[in-house]
Protein backbone atom coordinates (compact mmCIF):
# COMPACT_ATOMS: atom_id res chain seq x y z
CA UNK A 1 0.00 0.00 0.00
CA UNK A 2 1.23 3.58 -0.81
CA UNK A 3 2.27 5.67 1.94
CA UNK A 4 0.13 8.50 2.26
CA UNK A 5 2.27 11.99 1.86
CA UNK A 6 1.58 14.73 4.16
CA UNK A 7 0.78 17.94 2.30
CA UNK A 8 2.93 20.59 3.24
CA UNK A 9 3.38 24.08 2.83
CA UNK A 10 6.36 26.39 0.98
CA UNK A 11 9.18 28.27 2.82
CA UNK A 12 7.98 31.47 3.08
CA UNK A 13 4.47 31.50 2.97
CA UNK A 14 2.09 34.09 4.51
CA UNK A 15 0.65 33.88 8.02
CA UNK A 16 -2.33 32.45 8.50
CA UNK A 17 -2.64 30.35 5.13
CA UNK A 18 -4.70 27.10 5.58
CA UNK A 19 -2.81 23.82 5.83
CA UNK A 20 -2.62 22.49 2.22
CA UNK A 21 -2.11 25.82 0.53
CA UNK A 22 0.58 28.32 0.27
CA UNK A 23 0.92 32.02 -0.45
CA UNK A 24 0.90 32.50 -4.55
CA UNK A 25 3.60 32.90 -6.02
CA UNK A 26 4.80 35.38 -8.84
CA UNK A 27 4.28 32.15 -11.50
CA UNK A 28 1.20 31.42 -10.09
CA UNK A 29 -1.23 32.45 -13.12
CA UNK A 30 -1.42 36.51 -11.84
CA UNK A 31 -3.51 37.55 -14.44
CA UNK A 32 -3.27 34.57 -16.67
CA UNK A 33 -5.33 31.62 -16.29
CA UNK A 34 -3.41 28.63 -15.20
CA UNK A 35 -2.95 25.81 -16.63
CA UNK A 36 -5.01 22.47 -16.58
CA UNK A 37 -3.56 19.79 -14.53
CA UNK A 38 -4.55 16.96 -16.48
CA UNK A 39 -6.82 16.18 -19.19
CA UNK A 40 -7.05 17.67 -22.73
CA UNK A 41 -7.28 21.49 -22.82
CA UNK A 42 -11.00 22.95 -22.80
CA UNK A 43 -10.45 25.64 -25.23
CA UNK A 44 -8.18 28.39 -26.83
CA UNK A 45 -5.92 29.89 -24.53
CA UNK A 46 -7.45 32.99 -22.55
CA UNK A 47 -7.42 36.62 -24.02
CA UNK A 48 -5.48 38.11 -21.33
CA UNK A 49 -4.37 42.04 -21.31
CA UNK A 50 -0.81 41.95 -22.39
CA UNK A 51 -1.72 40.56 -25.63
CA UNK A 52 -2.94 43.96 -26.26
CA UNK A 53 1.08 44.47 -26.90
CA UNK A 54 1.42 41.50 -29.05
CA UNK A 55 -1.43 42.82 -31.34
CA UNK A 56 0.69 46.33 -31.18
CA UNK A 57 3.61 44.35 -32.22
CA UNK A 58 1.74 42.06 -35.39
CA UNK A 59 0.64 45.74 -36.50
CA UNK A 60 4.23 46.69 -36.17
CA UNK A 61 5.36 44.33 -38.44
CA UNK A 62 2.30 45.44 -41.38
CA UNK A 63 3.49 49.14 -40.98
CA UNK A 64 7.36 48.33 -41.22
CA UNK A 65 6.65 46.22 -44.20
CA UNK A 66 4.50 49.12 -45.68
CA UNK A 67 6.48 52.16 -44.91
CA UNK A 68 10.10 51.27 -43.76
CA UNK A 69 13.08 49.13 -44.78
CA UNK A 70 13.74 45.41 -44.45
CA UNK A 71 16.02 46.38 -41.08
CA UNK A 72 12.59 47.46 -40.03
CA UNK A 73 10.96 44.65 -40.99
CA UNK A 74 13.17 42.16 -39.59
CA UNK A 75 13.33 44.29 -35.80
CA UNK A 76 10.32 43.96 -35.53
CA UNK A 77 9.89 40.51 -36.75
CA UNK A 78 12.54 39.70 -33.90
CA UNK A 79 10.78 42.09 -31.43
CA UNK A 80 7.77 39.80 -32.22
CA UNK A 81 9.46 36.77 -31.13
CA UNK A 82 10.64 38.54 -28.00
CA UNK A 83 6.81 39.57 -27.02
CA UNK A 84 6.04 35.43 -27.27
CA UNK A 85 7.68 35.01 -24.67
CA UNK A 86 5.59 36.06 -21.88
CA UNK A 87 2.79 34.12 -22.82
CA UNK A 88 4.52 31.08 -23.39
CA UNK A 89 5.70 30.95 -19.70
CA UNK A 90 2.24 32.62 -18.07
CA UNK A 91 4.76 35.55 -16.89
CA UNK A 92 2.31 37.90 -14.60
CA UNK A 93 0.46 40.42 -16.58
CA UNK A 94 2.03 43.80 -15.23
CA UNK A 95 5.23 42.10 -16.11
CA UNK A 96 4.03 41.18 -19.34
CA UNK A 97 2.68 44.52 -20.42
CA UNK A 98 5.58 46.61 -18.91
CA UNK A 99 8.09 44.37 -21.09
CA UNK A 100 6.42 43.77 -23.89
CA UNK A 101 5.61 47.66 -23.86
CA UNK A 102 9.45 48.69 -23.60
CA UNK A 103 10.84 46.35 -26.33
CA UNK A 104 8.33 47.74 -28.64
CA UNK A 105 9.66 51.42 -27.60
CA UNK A 106 13.27 50.47 -28.23
CA UNK A 107 12.30 48.75 -31.48
CA UNK A 108 10.03 51.85 -32.79
CA UNK A 109 12.99 54.36 -31.25
CA UNK A 110 15.53 52.77 -33.51
CA UNK A 111 13.53 52.74 -36.94
CA UNK A 112 12.44 56.37 -35.99
CA UNK A 113 16.10 57.57 -35.50
CA UNK A 114 14.66 59.10 -31.41
CA UNK A 115 17.97 58.06 -30.62
CA UNK A 116 19.94 60.67 -32.56
CA UNK A 117 17.26 63.21 -31.95
CA UNK A 118 17.12 63.22 -28.01
CA UNK A 119 20.25 63.05 -26.38
CA UNK A 120 19.06 61.29 -23.01
CA UNK A 121 16.95 58.82 -24.47
CA UNK A 122 19.40 56.10 -25.45
CA UNK A 123 20.65 55.87 -21.58
CA UNK A 124 16.61 55.79 -20.82
CA UNK A 125 15.43 52.84 -23.23
CA UNK A 126 18.13 50.94 -22.02
CA UNK A 127 17.56 51.24 -18.03
CA UNK A 128 14.32 50.29 -18.99
CA UNK A 129 14.00 47.26 -21.16
CA UNK A 130 17.31 45.94 -19.72
CA UNK A 131 15.42 46.18 -16.43
CA UNK A 132 12.65 44.53 -17.66
CA UNK A 133 14.32 42.10 -20.03
CA UNK A 134 16.55 40.58 -16.84
CA UNK A 135 13.40 39.97 -15.19
CA UNK A 136 11.79 38.36 -17.62
CA UNK A 137 14.96 36.03 -18.01
CA UNK A 138 15.26 35.50 -14.20
CA UNK A 139 11.40 34.37 -14.24
CA UNK A 140 12.51 31.62 -17.18
CA UNK A 141 14.99 30.56 -14.60
CA UNK A 142 12.23 29.63 -12.00
CA UNK A 143 10.20 28.38 -14.38
CA UNK A 144 12.73 26.31 -15.13
CA UNK A 145 13.60 25.34 -11.36
CA UNK A 146 17.16 26.79 -11.20
CA UNK A 147 16.31 30.27 -9.25
CA UNK A 148 14.14 30.93 -6.34
CA UNK A 149 10.95 32.26 -6.12
CA UNK A 150 11.03 36.15 -5.10
CA UNK A 151 7.96 35.18 -3.25
CA UNK A 152 9.78 33.02 -1.20
CA UNK A 153 12.68 35.79 -0.22
CA UNK A 154 10.95 36.34 3.23
CA UNK A 155 14.17 37.31 4.27
CA UNK A 156 16.32 40.90 3.92
CA UNK A 157 18.99 38.69 2.46
CA UNK A 158 17.26 36.87 -0.05
CA UNK A 159 15.78 39.51 -1.11
CA UNK A 160 18.76 41.02 -2.27
CA UNK A 161 19.80 38.03 -3.50
CA UNK A 162 16.52 38.19 -6.14
CA UNK A 163 17.84 41.45 -6.83
CA UNK A 164 21.49 40.96 -7.32
CA UNK A 165 21.05 37.94 -9.77
CA UNK A 166 18.17 40.14 -11.30
CA UNK A 167 21.40 42.92 -11.35
CA UNK A 168 23.98 40.29 -12.74
CA UNK A 169 21.71 39.14 -15.61
CA UNK A 170 20.84 42.95 -16.63
CA UNK A 171 25.06 43.29 -16.87
CA UNK A 172 25.37 40.38 -18.96
CA UNK A 173 22.74 41.07 -20.84
CA UNK A 174 23.53 44.57 -21.78
CA UNK A 175 27.80 43.39 -22.51
CA UNK A 176 26.42 40.82 -24.81
CA UNK A 177 24.02 44.08 -26.45
CA UNK A 178 27.16 46.14 -26.73
CA UNK A 179 28.94 43.32 -28.22
CA UNK A 180 26.12 43.11 -30.91
CA UNK A 181 26.53 46.75 -31.53
CA UNK A 182 30.39 46.33 -32.00
CA UNK A 183 29.23 43.34 -35.09
CA UNK A 184 26.88 45.48 -36.47
CA UNK A 185 29.16 48.71 -36.56
CA UNK A 186 31.62 46.56 -38.20
CA UNK A 187 30.17 44.59 -40.35
CA UNK A 188 26.72 45.76 -41.21
CA UNK A 189 26.45 49.61 -40.77
CA UNK A 190 29.05 51.89 -40.01
CA UNK A 191 26.60 54.51 -38.83
CA UNK A 192 25.66 52.72 -35.58
CA UNK A 193 27.24 54.79 -32.82
CA UNK A 194 30.00 52.46 -31.21
CA UNK A 195 32.60 54.89 -28.67
CA UNK A 196 33.84 54.06 -25.26
CA UNK A 197 31.02 56.92 -23.51
CA UNK A 198 28.23 55.35 -25.33
CA UNK A 199 29.26 51.94 -24.18
CA UNK A 200 30.08 52.27 -20.54
CA UNK A 201 26.91 54.49 -20.61
CA UNK A 202 24.49 51.90 -21.61
CA UNK A 203 26.61 49.23 -18.98
CA UNK A 204 26.34 51.55 -16.35
CA UNK A 205 22.27 52.18 -17.35
CA UNK A 206 21.84 48.42 -17.94
CA UNK A 207 22.99 47.56 -14.27
CA UNK A 208 21.10 50.62 -12.85
CA UNK A 209 17.64 49.46 -14.55
CA UNK A 210 17.94 45.80 -13.74
CA UNK A 211 18.55 46.69 -10.31
CA UNK A 212 15.39 48.53 -9.72
CA UNK A 213 13.40 45.95 -12.13
CA UNK A 214 14.92 43.32 -9.84
CA UNK A 215 13.59 45.19 -6.44
CA UNK A 216 10.61 45.85 -8.34
CA UNK A 217 10.42 42.08 -8.75
CA UNK A 218 10.48 41.15 -5.37
CA UNK A 219 7.67 43.51 -4.34
CA UNK A 220 5.84 42.70 -6.75
CA UNK A 221 5.89 38.94 -5.66
CA UNK A 222 5.46 40.04 -1.93
CA UNK A 223 2.21 41.37 -2.79
CA UNK A 224 1.60 38.12 -4.70
CA UNK A 225 2.38 35.93 -2.16
CA UNK A 226 0.63 37.84 0.84
CA UNK A 227 -3.10 37.55 -1.25
CA UNK A 228 -5.86 36.55 0.90
CA UNK A 229 -6.37 33.75 -1.93
CA UNK A 230 -3.98 31.19 -1.56
CA UNK A 231 -3.19 28.86 -4.03
CA UNK A 232 -3.14 25.08 -3.58
CA UNK A 233 -0.16 23.21 -2.85
CA UNK A 234 1.20 21.59 -5.35
CA UNK A 235 1.15 17.90 -3.29
CA UNK A 236 -2.89 18.71 -3.24
CA UNK A 237 -3.35 19.70 -6.34
CA UNK A 238 -1.52 16.18 -7.81
CA UNK A 239 -3.95 14.37 -5.31
CA UNK A 240 -6.73 15.42 -6.91
CA UNK A 241 -8.47 12.64 -8.95
CA UNK A 242 -10.08 12.64 -12.05
CA UNK A 243 -13.54 13.50 -10.36
CA UNK A 244 -12.44 16.52 -8.97
CA UNK A 245 -12.65 15.71 -5.58
CA UNK A 246 -9.31 16.24 -3.04
CA UNK A 247 -7.85 13.00 -1.24
CA UNK A 248 -9.69 12.46 2.01
CA UNK A 249 -12.84 13.44 0.84
CA UNK A 250 -15.79 11.05 0.45
CA UNK A 251 -15.48 8.96 -2.30
CA UNK A 252 -18.17 8.84 -5.05
CA UNK A 253 -20.68 5.92 -4.81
Amino acid sequence: MREARTVGTRPGRAAGTRPGTRAAGILDGVDHDPAPTSGPPSGPPAWVPADAVRVAGLLSIAVAVVGFDGVAVALMLLVLGGLMVPRALGIPGRVDVAYGSSLLVAAWSGVLGLYERISWWDLAVHTAVTGMVAVIGYLVAVRVGVARDPADADAVVHRWGVAALVTGLGLGLSVLWEIAEWLGHTYVDPSINVNEVDTLGDLAAGGIGALVAGHGLVTLARRAAASPDPVPDDGAVRRRTDSGRTAGGPRPR
